[in-house]
């Protein structure tokens, strides 16, 4: 259990705080309400930028690492589909610095030439690295438009085309963070040893003065159902062939969420998964395979990813997938079904012993609507039925409702 409390700046600053003295820390997290589906076709990988805009420097702070890693500190950040997050680790006696460091960014970022140049090379050599110069690593830009036609989940958080961020202008990005950066368009989140009305003091010292914004309207087109599959063949200098599958699924908020997980787990997590013990340790068709959700705010993916063992066919393989996936829709014990809960729980318990991993999951739980959501994880895993996870298995799994990447190895 998380205990917390909150309140609201006049400005629309929701704060989270959530007090833990047994620990030497404070950490504080700053979620934005955005991520890669609130961009535009033409200008996609705005999100991402800015995470690492953010750190250019603001009005008063020019160099935020420096001043951070000062106070004993530490920072990051990450961007998804749905949303943008800044998070900082420091002594709970330096605690003041990480709201000063966090407010003066929100507050006055430092707009130049010379900064969105240095981070615009940044993403650039980061696309080219990870997405096209890696083995596999355009996978995801080639499944993403396949699975989905019109929901901006269609392309990838960096971006759909790296020109886009090749020409953006100052002004663009100057538009995009007084639309999204805004104290009523943010959560703040704190825990660690620090109490409730420390922080009052502080966010409203230094968030308060913000002056709030427009709130951006989110009008997202709703992607259709699918009724046929989809498909298409790569080839590339890679190590072996690979296969990559993909089910739209339910999104975080229905019912049906965390039996789609339970299920992803059963499939394909870890060593004692049903996909790993069929398929690489006994028929050894598969030299590695997982499978896992996006579990994104709006209806996501389920996955299938798997390498390919010399000599076997991308349609052998494909073929044995199937009947994995074809047995798990008629049977699963009792226990299978326990195993995997227990697993799921240790994974949520083990997470909320870091004090940073509490403050991220409550500013999530209260983008989705309800903060006590980070208490209600364990329940609704236990609640998860066999049932469930039989009925949802010969719902998602239909061919009309899958899309499939073959990732070809070219002959030397």
């Amino acid at each position: 259990m998380i205990y917390y409390e909150s309140f609201e700046l006049k400005n629309g600053l929701r704060v989270i705080v959530h007090q833990d003295e047994q620990v030497p820390t404070v950490a504080i997290n700053v979620l934005y309400n955005v991520g890669s589906r609130d961009e535009h076709p033409d200008k996609t990988g705005f999100a991402h930028l800015f995470e690492h805009l953010m750190f250019s420097g603001s009005a008063h702070v020019p160099q935020y690492d420096a001043v951070l890693q000062r106070a004993g500190g530490e920072c990051n950040a990450f961007t998804n589909a749905d949303l943008t997050s800044y998070y900082l680790i420091l002594p709970a006696q330096n605690a003041e610095i990480g709201f000063w460091l966090e407010s003066d960014r929100m507050l006055s970022l430092n707009f130049n030439p010379h900064a969105l140049e240095t981070q615009r090379k940044v993403v650039i050599e980061e696309y080219k690295q990870r997405y096209l110069n890696q083995p596999y690593g355009d996978v995801w830009l080639r499944l993403l438009p396949m699975a989905y036609k019109v929901h901006p989940y269609r392309w990838p958080t960096i971006g759909r085309d790296i020109s886009h961020i090749e020409k953006a202008t100052l002004e663009d990005v100057k538009e995009f963070f007084f639309k999204y950066y805004r104290p009523n368009n943010a959560i703040l989140s704190v825990a660690g040893n620090i109490s409730l009305e420390q922080v009052k003091c502080f966010a409203d010292k230094w968030f308060g003065s913000i002056p709030a914004g427009g709130i951006p309207v989110r009008n997202l087109p709703s992607e259709p159902s699918q009724t046929q599959s989809r498909s298409q063949w790569v080839q590339a200098k890679v190590p072996a062939n690979a296969i990559y599958k993909v089910w739209h699924m339910c999104n975080r908020l229905h019912p049906d969420y965390y039996a789609t997980s339970l299920l992803s787990d059963i499939l394909g997590r870890g060593k004692s998964s049903r996909l790993h013990r069929f398929l690489v340790e006994q028929e050894r068709l598969l030299v590695s395979v997982s499978a896992g959700i996006s579990g994104t705010i709006d209806e996501g993916l389920f996955t299938v990813s798997a390498k390919l063992a010399q000599g076997v066919s991308l349609e052998q393989a494909e073929r044995a997938i199937e009947e994995v996936i074809s047995r798990l829709q008629e049977d699963l014990s009792e226990n299978e079904l326990q195993k995997v809960k227990n697993k799921a729980e240790s994974t949520l318990a083990f997470g909320e012993m870091e004090v940073l991993s509490r403050a991220i999951g409550l500013a999530y739980a209260t983008l989705l609507g309800d903060t006590d959501l980070v208490n209600q994880q364990g329940r609704k895993i236990q609640a998860v039925s066999k049932e469930d996870i039989l009925r949802v298995a010969r719902q998602l799994f239909k061919p009309e409702n899958c899309s499939t990447l073959y990732y070809q190895a070219m002959l030397n």
